[in-house]
């Protein structure tokens, strides 16, 4: 089965070259609007992704949530359209329309059939330039939102999860969820929002991303006339803070639920560092499917898990690589003293060829994977680009994936697997018996 899937991966890094011979267009409009389109007549959808820099990582604690909780009120209300009408217009071209905030960035997304591009980049357009925060629209979002928040602490991985961001980050943009806090939620008003609002929504730090079977000439001339009405900037662009690194932490959450935690973390480099892709192949060394080594020790050979993973993330300022383990609350202390054994054995003992080669292609064949549609298509390409990296980040990042060697392995091993973060979220001791 292990063959199996490593071929299959294989297969898939091999192909990965497919979205990369489609070419992109590049224009930048008067005002400073990124516009990115990859024309792809081989399939009858479109996906587009109009994304601002903003998020998280811009928010103070007292705000934390206040980009997520401006878009979803601007899919509330424009000046053409209330929600029905708006949920009405999206469903008439065969396709979906949704905003949010996210840690570097916030966007307004939506797909339809190629045929109707046109009438959904128009409708991107109102719900991004046109939005008219109604109070009691307001109101309803605050109490889903908050509604969500209560949803995460209650669930156990996403508990433990946040309170490892908090760990690594503190009072930093990177160190809450995109949703926010409960005390901020509770604290933003309308006023505030449109504040917020007006704050992001600037030319020069926006970029509209269109794949798909589309125009790409007509898309720029369709841009070019949305997005006219929109001032240059005048003003520099907010700055984003740097966070205070932790110097590595053990927190115990007591949670009731059946299933216990343990999630062990480190601090990253980001992005642009020369390091990122071989500390991305090292977690997928240790956590990367079934033959991962956290996977193959700790559950194939000594049963303590449940579910076994490591997560890295695109960020551009400091990221983080996180293993995390969801095991029997009586094995949380056993299992934590074995993800932090097989983490210290591969700062202490050199991979395989063969170890290396899966590793990459896991990574790479997942990366594949997941750009496979136009909306997702659409994503990468507006990510990358407005955080910096360029549209074609994922090309780049996949020659330095596959020049990563066994020494480069062992090298950021030793640099960035040290002190430790753990969190641990197991239920509270029983007290009294039956």
């Amino acid at each position: 089965m292990k063959r199996l899937a490593l071929g299959l991966l294989l297969l898939l890094v091999a192909s990965s070259g497919e979205a990369a011979i489609t070419p992109v267009t590049r224009h930048v409009l008067p005002n400073g609007l990124i516009v990115l389109v990859r024309e792809d007549a081989s399939v009858g959808v479109m996906g587009a992704s109009l994304m601002v820099r903003g998020g998280t990582l811009f928010e103070a604690p007292d705000e934390a949530g206040i980009t997520n909780f401006v878009h979803r009120v601007m899919l509330r209300g424009t000046r053409r359209y209330d929600a029905v009408q708006l949920t009405q217009a999206i469903e008439d071209l065969g396709g979906s329309l949704d905003a949010s905030g996210d840690v570097e960035y916030a966007e307004v997304r939506g797909t339809a059939l190629g045929r109707n591009w046109e009438a959904l980049l128009t409708l991107m357009a109102e719900v991004a330039l046109r939005p008219t925060f109604p109070a009691e629209e307001v109101e309803r979002e605050r109490r889903l939102i908050l509604s969500a928040i209560q949803s995460r602490g209650d669930t156990p991985f996403q508990r433990a999860f946040d309170t490892m961001l908090a760990d690594l980050y503190g009072r930093h943009g990177y160190g809450w969820p995109n949703v926010g806090s409960r005390e901020a939620l509770a604290r933003l008003d309308r006023t505030t929002l449109q504040t917020r609002y007006t704050a992001l929504y600037r030319p020069d730090r926006m970029v509209l991303a269109v794949s798909g079977q589309v125009p790409k000439d007509r898309v720029v001339r369709a841009a070019e006339r949305l997005f006219r009405s929109m001032p240059a900037a005048t003003t520099p662009a907010p700055a984003a803070p740097a966070p205070a690194l932790p110097r590595g932490a053990r927190d115990i959450v007591e949670r009731p639920a059946q299933q216990a935690q343990v999630m062990v973390g480190y601090i990253a480099p980001g992005l642009a560092d020369p390091d990122y892709a071989a500390v991305r192949v090292m977690g997928m060394l240790l956590g990367g499917g079934m033959s991962g080594r956290l996977f193959t020790e700790l559950r194939d050979r000594r049963g303590l898990a449940y579910q076994v993973g490591v997560l890295g993330s695109y960020r551009t300022g400091p990221s983080f690589l996180l293993a995390y383990m969801g095991t029997a609350p009586a094995s949380v202390d056993a299992s934590e003293k074995g993800v932090l054994a097989e983490i210290e054995r591969i700062r202490t003992e050199p991979v395989t060829d063969r170890e290396l080669a899966r590793a990459k292609a896991y990574l790479l064949g997942n990366l594949t994977m997941d750009r496979r549609t136009t909306a997702r298509d659409a994503w990468y390409l507006a990510f990358f680009e407005i955080t910096g990296a360029g549209w074609s980040f994922p090309e780049r990042y996949t020659q330095a994936v596959e020049a990563v060697t066994t020494a480069d392995i062992a090298r950021v091993a030793r640099r960035y697997l040290t002190g430790p973060t753990v969190v641990g979220l197991p239920p509270p001791p029983q007290v009294g018996g039956p």
